[in-house]
């Protein structure tokens, strides 16, 4: 019997007879919001600008007609001088920007290139008010998964009518086969000497536009 055996065999002992009784699956979590937390379409999409700023995110609503100019001003902000988009977005998206080199991710930058750009900016698939998460699936506008880990600034833009209210609205949009990205936030961690830091497995800065269509 070799360890893996061992190891499994320890697992079953301590779990007893009781191991594979199946666990009913409570179905209360398969809701809506209610009333009091966002009766209406507005509440919803303001109450995921609220949760994403609890997640110390940096948000703004902006009309179609300025997303460009809001755009060149946050990339100049945040001293974004060099960035990458996924090849398929929005041409007008990046139509106002100056002293701003945007390079689109096709052929894919190299790996090299990338971890020296300062941003990246994208759409998203869907996005949550009840946690302030974004999804990214590959989709249109939001390029493969690596260009919203790699460089240390991401801004994303969420159209008001991608906002649902809770997780299994967002799932239920979803597609699992894709490769998922789901971000609640810059992402951080305590690990070192319980220290919360920001930004060691992702961009340390997100900004997020959303456009009120």
């Amino acid at each position: 019997m070799g360890s893996r055996e061992t190891v499994l065999g320890r697992v079953r002992e301590a779990l007893g007879p009781a191991r594979g009784t199946q666990v009913p699956v409570p179905r209360g979590y398969r809701r809506r919001l209610t009333g009091r937390e966002a009766p209406t379409r507005a509440d919803v999409v303001a109450l995921f600008t609220e949760r994403v700023a609890e997640a110390r995110a940096s948000v703004r609503h902006v009309g179609a007609d300025e997303l460009p100019t809001a755009i060149a001003a946050a990339l100049w902000g945040r001293e974004a001088k060099r960035i990458v988009a996924p090849a398929d977005l929005p041409f007008g998206w990046l139509a106002g920007l100056e002293g701003v080199q945007a390079q689109a991710d096709a052929p894919p930058v190299d790996a090299g290139t990338l971890d020296g750009l300062d941003g990246v900016v994208t759409g998203c698939a869907v996005a949550i008010a009840q946690t302030g998460t974004i999804v990214l699936d590959g989709g249109r506008a939001q390029g493969r998964r690596a260009l919203t880990l790699v460089p240390p600034y991401h801004l994303c833009v969420v159209h008001a009518d991608q906002i649902v209210g809770t997780v299994p609205e967002a799932v239920a949009r979803l597609d699992p086969a894709r490769p998922l990205t789901w971000i609640s936030g810059p992402p951080t961690t305590a690990d070192i000497e319980l220290e919360r830091t920001a930004g060691l497995h992702g961009p340390h800065v997100l900004d997020v536009f959303v456009v009120d269509d």
